[in-house]
């Protein structure tokens, strides 16, 4: 039989394998077979791609599809395939990410790879299991109480509904019945070729156009943004910037962190700052990024995050005090 006639017979059978729906053991050897004697053979690499994704060999997966659209960029069903080995590897965590109770790489490819609503199911659990250790905390207690006693309906800090899928690879959090208050906020986000981490602090919600915004919403929101910014000159900038570069603290203004790298440049921009109602979001805090060892360790451990978590809100509490009983 001839090298032509073999290669034909295990197309063959790769043919009526891949139509039984049968990924199994022998396809992988026929698949395996073509590519050694034919390695042009996209079809055959796409289909041992969809043979190892089966059988949960998701590198070898990824390896063989990569390999399929090296030979055709235009091969679409190994670029759903490739998409779809991406997302079961990032839901099928290794024996060392099993044991972490927070967020690796692993949640973040998550976040990155599902649509915002599927990821925030996805990593319910864990978000609400952080909700539970920061409630616990005394400076959340003190948040509720500092809310309480000027009328705000408030029970816990962060309740289990107190997280909603946002554009851009996030999940926002903020504390229960705060949209339109200085909010302790979390946040956790995943941007292709970007840093993936989470921020905490203190956040100002300053669009008009979200569905919930009743009158006045906006004007309220904008009249705390006014008397933080006093607080800021007129005791906390001093502090506010050291505690920001002992911190790995920054300010966010709109869709971004500001690009200046000094805290006090950042601050003093904000303090300038007289457009807020344009910018959608302004928010003042600490970024946790995946790709710095120290802040991965935190961000892998639920104890540890929660006390990073607790530290930010503590170092912030008065500031936010200040802020929410001077305009109420």
């Amino acid at each position: 039989m001839t090298v032509a006639d073999t290669l034909a017979s295990l197309e063959a059978r790769a043919l009526e394998l891949m139509k039984a729906a049968d990924f199994g053991d022998e396809a992988i050897r026929v698949n395996e077979a073509i590519v050694a004697a034919a390695p042009r053979n996209e079809r055959a690499w796409t289909r041992l791609g969809r043979c190892r994704m089966e059988q949960r060999e998701f590198d070898g997966a990824i390896e063989a599809l990569r390999t399929a659209l090296s030979l055709n960029a235009a091969n679409t069903i190994a670029t759903n395939l490739l998409n779809e080995v991406r997302k079961r590897r990032a839901m099928t965590p290794t024996a060392a990410e099993r044991a972490t109770t927070g967020f690796t790489a692993r949640e973040f490819a998550l976040l990155e790879t599902l649509a915002p609503a599927e990821a925030c199911e996805a990593l319910r659990t864990r978000i609400e299991l952080l909700f539970d250790a920061v409630n616990s905390t005394s400076v959340a207690a003190r948040i509720v109480e500092a809310r309480r006693r000027l009328g705000a309906p408030a029970s816990k800090l962060f309740h289990a509904n107190s997280f909603h899928p946002a554009h851009g690879g996030r999940i926002v959090a903020f504390h229960h019945g705060g949209r339109w208050e200085p909010q302790f906020s979390l946040a956790w986000f995943a941007r292709p070729g970007g840093p993936n981490g989470m921020r905490i602090g203190i956040g100002f919600n300053t669009s008009p156009a979200q569905r919930d915004a009743g009158a006045g919403d906006q004007e309220r929101v904008l009249a705390y943004v006014e008397r933080f910014q006093r607080a800021i000159a007129k005791s906390w900038r001093t502090e506010l910037v050291r505690w920001m570069e002992g911190n790995g603290g920054g300010v966010e203004m709109g869709d971004g962190p500001d690009p200046t790298t000094m805290p006090a440049q950042a601050i003093e921009r904000l303090l300038a700052c007289r457009n807020a109602a344009s910018l959608d979001w302004i928010f003042v805090g600490r970024w946790l990024l995946l790709d710095r060892p120290a802040d991965a360790a935190v961000l892998r451990d639920r104890s540890a995050l929660a006390r990073a978590v607790d530290d930010t809100f503590r170092a912030l509490f008065p500031l936010w005090l200040s802020t929410y009983q001077e305009n109420s």
